[in-house]
């Protein structure tokens, strides 16, 4: 059986959802043994939905209603995958209509222009959703990836500017930085599983839709889709990382009538919406078949098994170990090429899961870029061990060299991610056919 092409009937994503209809050709992923990893929906409003007004929020417009709307909402789809549902992403795929056209429903304008993205390298340093499991795992891994870009200037500047080489460098500043460094990726990939444990069981639409009168022309009033404060996911509890249910985001602005549609969003009183462990049931029947799931895994493996090698470069360990050549490769050197395979596996299978084939590169997906990043990263943390086994002058440089380039591989794919965080609503062209 073909398990990528079709989706579990008790795990199909919006499948409630009044407004989206699945294009069951879209459903894909790229390991036919795999849970599914893509697919469109079509966005269609049904005949006894009003949308809101974003005008008029007074109590004699409610009374009076909006405009029915009665057909699909032309040149729009929903576009899932698994790892925008981790990540509390919801992505809008929009053709764009001729200029003056009045296509009666539609969606925001693609968000690929370089204001765009200025804005949303803006709000990466302004916007701190600390209840956010999503932004904390980019957060994290982008100062731990600051915290070996040091470490690896620590190790590497006393061999190609001697000069500059002061007493404990490489032993006390490269020691304790490759400590916390380890340190903080544990950390990020514990928080890494988290949000695999506790993606979107039900999907997410994460729009609504809402009714829009220009003043000044009056008959480019229309429908459009704009960002719902309705969101299932848990990224948007802002008054708890656990994203108890029932819990109401006041914060949120409340002008706005709720949808049919997003209603349909809203979990069962009392669901469980946070899990610290999946069950048994679905670790064996979901989990484990999910690329996203398996790629997390062997980040935190990776992850936990190179703290071993950031423990031991502690001071007062390293320089005993340091003495015995099997005891230093054992725990210092192999623990490392072990976790950089994971680095590297981790990385690969992030850049996969955004494929619609295995062997085919998705370059327009953020998320393969991030997996391209740590893949490299990963490279780099396992030939520096690769190099260090050997005490020749030009292997032990290029041991430093290899963590120099790797961290700073690490920070870009952080930093990518960390842009990723912030963008909830991304919205794309529509390919022409």
């Amino acid at each position: 059986m073909n398990r990528s092409t079709a989706f579990n009937h008790e795990r199909e994503p919006l499948r409630d959802h009044p407004s989206l209809q699945l294009a069951p050709s879209t459903v894909r992923g790229p390991f036919h043994f795999l849970n599914p990893t893509q697919a469109h929906y079509r966005h269609e409003q049904p005949a006894t939905s009003k949308p809101t007004s974003s005008h008029d929020d007074s109590d004699d417009a409610e009374q009076q209603g909006t405009p029915e709307v009665t057909g699909p909402s032309s040149g729009v789809a929903y576009k899932w995958t698994s790892r925008n549902n981790r990540k509390g992403r919801h992505t809008l795929v929009v053709k764009p209509s001729p200029a003056g056209a009045n296509q009666g429903s539609s969606g925001p304008p693609p968000k690929d222009g370089v204001r765009q993205v200025m804005s949303g390298v803006l709000k990466m340093f302004t916007y701190y959703p600390f209840w956010d499991v999503s932004w904390l795992v980019a957060y994290v891994f982008t100062i731990g990836s600051i915290v070996w870009v040091i470490n690896a200037f620590f190790s590497l500047l006393p061999l190609t500017n001697p000069s500059t080489t002061f007493a404990g460098e490489t032993l006390y500043g490269g020691g304790i930085t490759a400590f916390i460094g380890a340190t903080i990726f544990e950390f990020g990939s514990v928080l890494l599983m988290l949000e695999a444990f506790n993606e979107n069981r039900a999907g997410c639409f994460g729009w609504a839709l809402e009714h829009v009168y220009e003043d000044h022309v009056e008959q480019q009033s229309g429908n459009r889709l704009a960002p719902s404060d309705d969101c299932t996911h848990h990224h948007a509890k802002k008054r708890n990382l656990a994203g108890k249910p029932g819990i109401a985001d006041d914060s949120a602005p409340t002008n706005e009538k709720r949808s049919p549609a997003s209603a349909a969003n809203t979990p069962p009183a009392g669901a469980r919406s946070w899990v610290w462990w999946p069950s048994w049931h679905e670790l064996t029947t979901h989990h484990l078949h999910d690329l996203g799931f398996l790629a997390c895994s062997a980040q935190m493996f990776g992850a936990s098994v190179f703290w071993i090698s950031g423990f031991t470069a502690l001071p007062g360990i390293y320089n005993v170990i340091s003495n015995t050549t099997r005891i230093l490769n054992g725990v210092y050197w192999v623990p490392q090429v072990v976790g950089g395979s994971g680095f590297i596996v981790s990385g690969t299978l992030f850049m996969i899961e955004t494929q619609k084939q295995w062997y085919r590169p998705a370059l327009r997906e953020l998320g393969w870029h991030i997996g391209l990043w740590n893949l490299i990263g990963g490279l780099g943390f396992t030939l520096c061990p690769i190099f260090g086994f050997g005490t020749v002058e030009w292997r032990v440089l290029q041991a430093s060299v290899s963590t120099y380039w790797g961290s700073w591989a690490f920070l870009i794919g952080s930093l990518i991610q960390l842009y990723e965080s912030v963008a909830k609503h991304p919205v794309e062209k529509m390919k022409e056919s």
